[in-house]
């Protein structure tokens, strides 16, 4: 008896009219299974076997796949597997935050190449948009020079920055960045850079990363809990990331919290339990830019003050976990973010016992919840993330409209 390997792989569809989608499906298990033959592509994807052998070669020509050496198993003819050219595309991810922005470039695969970051001017998009497109235009030109023609193979750029979106907000009000939110950056940037640009909320990025290399890679259900100078939750549903409709899914932030918890009043989640709670909890400056550093020690010295607010925070965020799995039901729950990674690990231990919850069954594969991407520069990799996805990951929404029209 054969053994046969389990390979994660979504569906492809043998209808006519699809095969853009079928060549996204198999870009999408090579990237999560790292090689694979044509008779495995067939099997997990469903295609027929000359389906697949014709879009093997239509990405071969396209520089998006090659073949590795021939492996023989049993007494069969041996097999040719099939890789992802890592050179085969790039992206960008830009992540604009209070006081500094970061770009990352990134291959097919995710590896990212060129990263650089800038302080952004207190002011605003007034200056700071000129500070980015330098930025942008820096990474662009280093990557360049390390990668010949990737300029030809740039399929986009990502951007990444607090939500919620299109709300109405002061221009002072600092949990909303309303300036940057009512600049016309998209259209700035793609004027800029000529580009295609893409948004998403920081949280959204995070889970992208996470999807692509992280904790959620290969996952088809799982919510990223990110805490950052406020909070969010990027929802990865039946292998997409959900945004909803406005852009605002996930804003779990902005939930009310329990009145009389800790004996505070009622507040929303990320005034009690974001870094912004803790920055202004310690007397921290967000700008600082040795606060990582400043965190870190005062983890390892006990610092009393951030061990009451990580007690307090820890209540707060267990809730939430429970309100998540009760909405969502997902795999697990992923907690990421830009805390360094010795505060992230006191989190989760505060955030247990996790309350009761539909999550509990003996079957579980995954824990309930467990720690994600500490890296300041996660949120820009899920950004640049962003634009490959768009580009190859496989959207079943464009099946129902090709239905839908086939069937006009």
């Amino acid at each position: 008896m054969n053994d046969i390997r389990p390979i994660r792989a979504k569906s492809g569809t043998n209808q006519e009219g699809t095969s853009a989608h079928n060549r996204r499906v198999m870009i999408d298990a090579l990237r999560l299974n790292g090689s694979l033959s044509r008779a495995d592509l067939s099997r997990a994807t469903k295609l027929t076997k000359q389906t697949v052998s014709n879009i093997i070669e239509e990405l071969e020509g396209d520089g998006l796949v090659v073949s590795l050496s021939a492996v023989r198993k049993g007494r069969g003819q041996p097999s040719t597997p099939y890789r992802l050219v890592p050179e085969g595309a790039f992206a960008i991810g830009l992540q604009i935050d209070r006081y500094v922005t970061r770009a990352a470039a990134v291959d097919l695969v995710g590896t990212v190449l060129v990263r650089a970051e800038a302080n952004l001017p207190l002011d605003g998009p007034a200056r700071g948009v000129k500070v980015i497109l330098d930025l942008i235009e820096g990474v662009r030109k280093e990557l360049a020079v390390l990668i010949l023609q990737s300029e030809k193979r740039l399929v986009g750029l990502g951007v990444a920055m607090p939500g919620p979106f299109g709300l109405e907000a002061p221009e002072d009000d600092p949990w909303m960045m309303a300036a940057w939110q009512n600049f016309p950056l998209l259209e700035t940037l793609a004027a800029g850079t000529g580009l295609d640009v893409g948004l998403q909320n920081d949280a959204a990025a995070s889970a992208t990363a996470e999807r692509m290399v992280g904790a959620a890679h290969g996952l088809d259900n799982a919510v990223c809990l990110y805490l950052g100078y406020g909070i969010g939750a990027g929802l990865i549903l039946n292998g997409e990331l959900y945004s909803g409709a406005n852009g605002n899914a996930g804003e779990i932030g902005m939930v009310l919290s329990p009145p009389g918890s800790k004996g505070r009043e009622r507040q929303t989640l990320e005034h009690r339990a974001s870094f912004a709670s803790l920055y202004q909890h310690m007397s921290f400056d967000p700008a600082d830019p040795m606060l990582r550093q400043k965190l870190t020690v005062a983890v390892e010295t006990a610092d009393p003050l951030l061990k009451d607010w990580i007690e307090a925070a820890g209540v707060d965020l267990r809730w939430s976990v429970q309100i998540i799995e009760t909405i969502f039901d997902p795999e697990t729950v992923i907690l990421c973010g830009s805390a360094p990674e010795p505060l992230a690990r006191r989190l989760i231990e505060a955030m247990h016992p996790l309350l009761p919850s539909i999550a509990e069954r003996r079957t579980r594969r995954l824990p309930r919840l467990q720690l994600g991407m500490t890296d300041p520069w996660a949120v820009a990799l899920g950004a640049a993330a962003e634009p490959i996805s768009r580009a190859f990951d496989p959207r079943f929404s464009a099946i129902l409209k090709t239905r839908t029209n086939s069937l006009a």
